[in-house]
């Protein structure tokens, strides 16, 4: 008696959300059904192939491409390869071509379940009809997501989860951002350690496990590379990163804009613009809580173009019970012209006295500039001595490699900072040298053409003149008052 043979199966089933799921095409449905109809037929389920909701774009890719290779492998084992329905069986019109390959080309039968088609031209129109509305209906839903989420991003809201130090709340069905208890923390302490530290990011990385801000339970030490992805997120600025450009958000911000632009310096990345481009940076300290009020240059897009806009403010401004007060760079200018017009009547004076009072007036400037160069070359040599102990750990074997490498690496970023820095005050010193000779000129032409001046020399001879200021609310109020009784007396 001659055994007729069982036909054998493969199987592919595929769930692309979870509202299929729960429509009743899950995978336990479509492999439940696979087996039915296979026993029907006289024969078993071979090989199933499964991609489930949670699956990503890349992986059911893979999957698909598996599913192909096996099939045109092992195509003389079997009867033929079972879909639930036609659109489970694709998701593109490229892979539906694949799939009719296998019949024509591999002599794979391509069977739909519950929605068969015979294998002649009408049949296989019939079929390509229901895979081309079955694509349409995926690219239409793509682009309604797509649409949903560029409304989302209008709106001022992340197009998905948000980064470290937010969270996601339901509220009346609507995802909002609001920052978390103890992340948002963690942002602040990591920007706050390379700014006012000076510490590197394996640096951070160690105080933050030592300080135990754990990135997570399971996950206690941060990464370098979140760290540093951290450092460089603008989402913290206020902003979301969507379709290639930055757009508004409406989250809490957790940096302000002195701390990143201090930040990005540390990085090496550009001028921090209350030093270069905001003359009266640093020179003024808020009159509520001491610290320095520092300066911002920001840009506006107008019909006319490009606009520039100054304004200083405290650098706890936004600390809880610090007074909102922000000066735009007109009303400072408005003061200082006021407190320069002793300048007029010591113009008149003699040559002579103008600079011996300038070597006076800039004596505190030349002390401070010393100080400057002294402290970056002391700065030089600790990093000469913490490379060799470095390199004295490293070959002893104490530490690996790769540390040995980022850490020089690091050190070789910190010189290169400090070499600058220490040029540009030497430069600085050099052009106070020359200021003293040529003082006469130069008062005259800042009681004159304070407003036209450059930003550099103007920050110059504030701190010449005046050592610095301290705001009391929208008053400055200079603070070596000795240096304007002077002007008068002379």
């Amino acid at each position: 008696m001659i055994m007729k043979r069982m036909k054998l199966f493969i199987g592919w089933a595929r769930v692309s959300s979870r509202e299929q799921e729960q429509e009743g095409f899950s995978l336990d449905v479509q492999i439940d059904a696979f087996h039915e109809w296979a026993k029907r037929e006289g024969g078993v389920m071979a090989k199933i192939f499964r991609v489930s909701e949670t699956a990503t774009k890349a992986e059911a890719r893979r999957e698909f491409k598996a599913m192909i290779k096996y099939a045109k492998k092992n195509a003389a084992k079997y009867a033929g390869i079972l879909f639930y329905k036609i659109d489970r069986a694709t998701r593109n019109l490229r892979d539906f071509v694949d799939l009719e390959e296998l019949e024509s080309k591999y002599n794979l039968p391509f069977i739909s379940i519950t929605q068969p088609v015979q294998n002649t031209p009408t049949g296989r129109m019939v079929r390509r009809t229901l895979a081309t509305i079955a694509a349409f209906t995926t690219e239409q839903q793509a682009l309604d997501v797509l649409d949903g989420i560029s409304r989302r991003v209008a709106e001022g809201w992340f197009p998905s989860r948000p980064p470290f130090g937010y969270r996601t709340r339901r509220i009346e069905k609507r995802s909002i951002v609001e920052t978390h208890p103890q992340n948002s923390a963690k942002v602040r302490r990591i920007a706050d350690l390379r700014v006012n530290h000076g510490l590197t990011v394996t640096e951070i990385m160690n105080q933050m496990f030592d300080e135990g801000l754990f990135y997570s339970d399971s996950k206690p030490k941060f990464s370098e590379s979140k760290i540093n992805y951290i450092l460089h997120d603008r989402s913290y600025l206020g902003f979301i990163w969507f379709r290639g450009a930055w757009h508004p958000g409406r989250h809490e911000v957790l940096l302000d804009q002195v701390t990143w632009d201090k930040i990005r310096v540390s990085f090496n990345e550009q001028n921090y613009r209350s030093h270069d481009l905001v003359y009266a940076s640093r020179l003024i300290r808020c009159g509520h809580c001491g610290h320095v009020v520092t300066g911002e240059e920001k840009f506006k897009q107008t019909k006319a173009g490009m606009k520039s806009y100054v304004y200083y403010r405290c650098s706890k401004y936004g600390s809880a019970g610090h007074p909102r007060i922000r000066m735009t760079e007109a009303e400072l200018d408005q003061q200082i012209v006021e407190a320069l017009k002793p300048l007029e009547q010591v113009c008149s004076g003699t040559r002579e006295v103008i600079e011996a009072l300038s070597r006076s007036f800039l004596n505190v400037t030349l002390n401070e500039g010393d100080l400057q160069i002294s402290e970056s070359r002391r700065l030089l040599s600790l990093l000469d001595s913490q490379r060799a102990k470095l390199l004295k750990k490293n070959l002893a074997d104490a530490i690996p490699d790769e540390l040995y490498d980022r850490q020089m690496t690091e050190f070789a970023d910190q010189e290169s900072k400090l070499r600058k820095s220490l040029v540009r005050y030497e430069k600085t010193q050099a052009m106070i040298d020359t200021l003293v000779e040529q003082s006469s000129d130069v008062l005259s032409m800042i009681s004159t053409d304070w407003l036209q001046m450059e930003r550099r020399a103007r920050q110059l001879a504030l701190s010449s003149l005046f050592g610095g200021f301290r705001l009391e609310g929208r008053t400055l109020i200079p603070e070596n008052g000795a240096r304007l009784e002077l002007f008068r007396a002379s």
